[in-house]
């Protein structure tokens, strides 16, 4: 049985602006004091106007740019509700239908061959907040200094064919958001995060089968390691 990958991954990557993504509190990264860069905005009090932060906007289309997509003349923001303690809105300010960038093309080179990977679609959102468990399980701390940290979202067409390719692309990626100065995109310190979307088919059929998805993985060498082993369960399943 000649069985085929087929991976896409989602990448999100925080934008190193001065402010947040709809309010004036610094975008601290991680660098402050739990709960000390926070406001009635990012904290979703009632009553609260969120105002998009301009320079997030043009450095998401920078990124497109550099990235071969369609750049959305007309977008707008909506509403992806979640039920989570990180999120104190109890929903994330996102985009769906109308992203600022369109369908793209990206270049890698691997094994000396170029591959043509497709990105779908480049959306800004917020960050939500970050959880700290306790090692017993029995409490979570919460740090909202994080929630409404400019983020930007990447999503591929599935045309990565292999472990390896999806690390080299996140490393030229990488590479990308550093040259454009938008994004150190440290994937140790949570500035770049990755789900990786796997599933298998026969090499004669061209029908895609159900996927699984591989959540917030923070390492180059763990993306490659995760959908290797997702390819080998997979592949035991079949």
């Amino acid at each position: 049985m000649n069985l085929i990958p087929v991976i896409g991954l989602e990448i999100h990557v925080q934008l190193k602006t001065k402010s947040k993504m709809f309010c004036s509190c610094k975008n601290v990264l991680g660098d402050a004091e739990p709960n000390t860069a926070i406001c009635p905005i990012c904290m979703g009090y009632p009553g609260t106007l969120p105002v998009p932060n301009e320079q997030a906007i043009t450095w998401t289309q920078l990124a497109g740019a550099a990235l071969g997509c369609e750049l959305g003349v007309d977008s707008k923001f909506d509403r992806k509700s979640y039920f989570y303690p990180d999120l104190p809105k109890g929903y994330q300010i996102s985009q769906y239908d109308k992203p600022f960038c369109l369908k793209g093309e990206f270049t890698i080179v691997v094994n000396g061959e170029e591959r043509k990977i497709g990105i779908t679609r480049i959306h800004l959102e917020e960050d939500a907040a970050k959880n700290a468990h306790s090692k017993d399980g029995k409490s979570t701390l919460v740090d909202y200094n994080r929630a409404g940290t400019p983020l930007m979202e990447i999503v591929t067409e599935p045309d990565i064919k292999t472990p390896e390719e999806a690390r080299i692309f996140l490393q030229e990626l990488q590479r990308v958001m550093r040259t454009l100065r938008i994004s150190d995109a440290d994937m140790e310190k949570g500035q770049m995060r990755c789900d990786a979307n796997i599933s298998l088919k026969l090499a004669s059929h061209s029908i895609l089968h159900p996927k699984t998805e591989v959540k917030n993985i923070n390492s180059f060498r763990f993306v490659e390691k995760a959908l290797a082993y997702e390819i080998s369960r997979q592949t035991k399943a079949w």
